[in-house]
């Protein structure tokens, strides 16, 4: 019998997946900002577990290596004892488009007891941008020694891994604005769409939020802007208390969502709601900082923060609450959201038994 069960984000890790940015990507305005802000990950995650870092070529993995390890830069280094190890950090040249890895990287399931990394079809959230390198990144990437022996099953179905929240126990947390928009998988209906979930993914119920979304989101309101499993039983979420605020109405809305849902057993969740960060602009248009966009890894939680005086303590307070056993690692991530995403949507976990080595 083909059994599956979606691993959550705190099953044990082998590392994470990320795609650098480089000249030709949307990245080329603030390139070095960006470099600092991914230095900052990369650094964080290789010394608790690996990188699987993608690059462009020989000469752009020359330049990463010297932005990562060499003391000597034209670019301040990162203080030692925040410096990553350099052998955690794995480098494959390939092409991509962007460097939105969580969105186009595998999504893990376990089948009888063996990885199966399934490989969904990437439109760039809805034909917004070209993906035509992004789409043919996991199969490259089943071409590299350390994923040997690894199956890829590829899907038709249009998806992206920001817009799928799992508690590893047969539930799917999601939002109805990204998967049941019609710029994804417009022959299929809600029913459908389900029992492609549940046939993929091995989950058994899917909860559903109808409200929430980020201005200056190209997502169409991914899960993982909005609300997160910290473990099966409680959910952080962002939520809005300032009436003034253009998110107030539809934030409010699903706040009530959220706490309307229930576990498969009929109790509540624990609930830690955080703060939405004042609002930060480039010129007119208003950013998505998201403070639940973050990263689990072995041991930690890589948080984004914004540099608000008032919402990052809250933030970092509420995660701590939340993950109790976990260290919270704040990283700055305003130049990440001036290209409209955030940590957790430049990352995609990789469970530790994919990799054999």
């Amino acid at each position: 019998m083909d059994t599956r069960t979606f691993l959550p984000e705190w099953s044990q890790q082998w590392g994470v997946l990320l795609a650098w940015p480089h000249p030709d990507t949307d990245w080329a305005d603030n390139l070095a900002d960006a470099e600092s802000c991914y230095a900052q990950i990369v650094s964080a995650i290789s010394q608790r577990e690996n990188v699987l870092l993608l690059c462009h070529d020989a000469q752009h993995q020359a330049h990463i290596e010297s932005v990562l390890f060499e003391p000597l830069t034209p670019r301040p280094p990162l203080p030692q004892g925040e410096r990553g190890s350099k052998e955690h950090v794995h480098f494959v040249q390939m092409p991509y488009n962007d460097t939105w890895a969580r969105d186009f990287g595998f999504i893990t399931v376990m089948q009888d007891g063996k990885p199966l990394l399934l490989d969904f079809t990437f439109n760039a959230w809805g034909g917004k941008f070209d993906a035509a390198l992004d789409n043919a990144v996991n199969a490259g990437l089943l071409q590299q020694p350390l994923l040997a022996g690894n199956t890829l099953q590829t899907h038709p179905l249009v998806m992206e891994g920001g817009s799928l929240e799992t508690d590893g126990q047969g539930t799917l947390l999601t939002t109805e604005i990204c998967l049941l928009n019609p710029n994804r998988n417009p022959t299929l209906d809600r029913a459908a769409i389900e029992a492609q979930l549940r046939d993929s993914l091995g989950v058994e119920r899917i909860l559903w939020l109808a409200e929430g979304h980020l201005e200056g989101d190209d997502t169409d309101a991914h899960i993982d802007t909005l609300a997160r499993f910290a473990d099966p039983h409680s959910i952080v979420y962002m939520s809005c208390d300032d009436p003034a605020d253009s998110h107030y109405p539809a934030l409010q809305a699903m706040q009530a969502e959220i706490q309307a849902l229930r576990q498969a057993d009929g109790s509540a969740y624990r609930l830690f709601p955080i703060p939405l960060p004042a609002g930060i602009y480039d010129e007119e248009r208003r950013l998505p900082a998201s403070y639940v966009n973050f990263l689990i890894i072995n041991g930690a939680v890589l948080l984004p923060v914004y540099a608000d005086e008032r919402c990052d303590p809250i933030a970092i307070a509420q995660m701590q609450a939340a993950f109790p056993q976990h260290e919270i690692i704040p990283i700055d991530c305003r130049a990440l959201i001036a290209q409209n995403g955030s940590l957790h949507c430049v990352t995609m976990q990789i469970p530790q038994e994919v990799v054999k080595v």
